[in-house]
């Protein structure tokens, strides 16, 4: 493992234009769960088609809507992980020192901005970027004024009212995340593929590297020439491709790698 960092450490310091794509197991470590790692306890009677499309949201508003408040106020409550600062401190050193760094993640959370990184590009959309269900207005919603504490268990029995838009009152609001059969923000993967067509250096973390089309980012980079380093504790199909695989974890593994460009 110690070359293997080595060898990362050294291209991390000659990168000028570098890309991060971050997926679940980023925020896993700031203990958020990953979709299916929520379907334990009360959650292991639905199948994510209950619980993340449009269609199940309108069958059953407050179900999926109090599900998603709950998801948001575990992540207000969650504090972002020593993977998230680094790579917000990294962002800014390439900044001062005439670099550049996107940030694209599949994570619907906000623990990269809190960590530091501007910019993020949420291929997946943001849970608490709400919109109106029928007019698509956004529509700002404090999901800590709900009756959840932090680190309640989500109880099915009480179950939220689903919020008004204030804009066309008539419409609901819904979290702005990409739903199953919706497409992702044109605007965001367009931006993403830009920036890894671009890079020196693609940096992949905590993704399983099989929910498309981000699953093809790192794979059009290596295309354009660009380094790859993937970061994740279980080998995936990018794993035997990437120029350099460490299998550990973000908050683990990247401090180490930026330590001699940081220090």
């Amino acid at each position: 493992m110690m070359s293997e960092i080595e060898g990362a450490a050294n291209w991390v310091a000659e990168a000028r234009s570098v890309v991060v794509l971050t997926g679940a197991g980023m925020s896993a470590e700031s203990s958020v769960p990953t979709f299916r790692d929520a379907q334990t306890g009360l959650w292991e009677r639905f199948e994510p088609e209950q619980l993340a499309t449009e269609e199940a949201f309108r069958a059953n508003t407050s179900l999926v809507w109090s599900w998603y408040v709950w998801r948001s106020i575990l992540i207000d409550a969650a504090e972002p992980n020593a993977g998230h600062e680094a790579i917000g401190s990294w962002q800014k050193h390439l900044a001062a020192t005439g670099g550049f760094l996107t940030v694209a993640t599949q994570n619907v959370d906000d623990l990269h901005e809190r960590g530091g990184a501007d910019g993020v590009l949420h291929l997946h959309g943001a849970l608490q970027n709400y919109r109106c269900l029928d007019c698509n207005t956004p529509v700002a919603y404090d999901s800590r004024s709900a009756a959840i504490r932090p680190g309640q268990e989500f109880d099915d029995d009480n179950l939220l009212d689903p919020v008004t838009c204030s804009h066309c009152a008539t419409g609901v609001l819904r979290p702005g995340v990409v739903w199953f059969g919706e497409r992702l923000p044109e605007d965001v993967f367009s931006s993403a593929v830009h920036a890894v067509q671009h890079a020196d250096l693609v940096v992949v973390v905590g993704t399983s590297g099989l929910v498309q089309p981000a699953a093809s980012l790192p794979i059009i980079g290596q295309e354009a020439d660009a380094k790859v380093i993937e970061i994740n504790p279980v080998p995936t199909g990018l794993s035997n491709t990437a120029d350099v695989y460490l299998q550990s974890t973000a908050a683990a593994t990247l401090p180490r790698v930026l330590n001699r460009l940081l220090a």
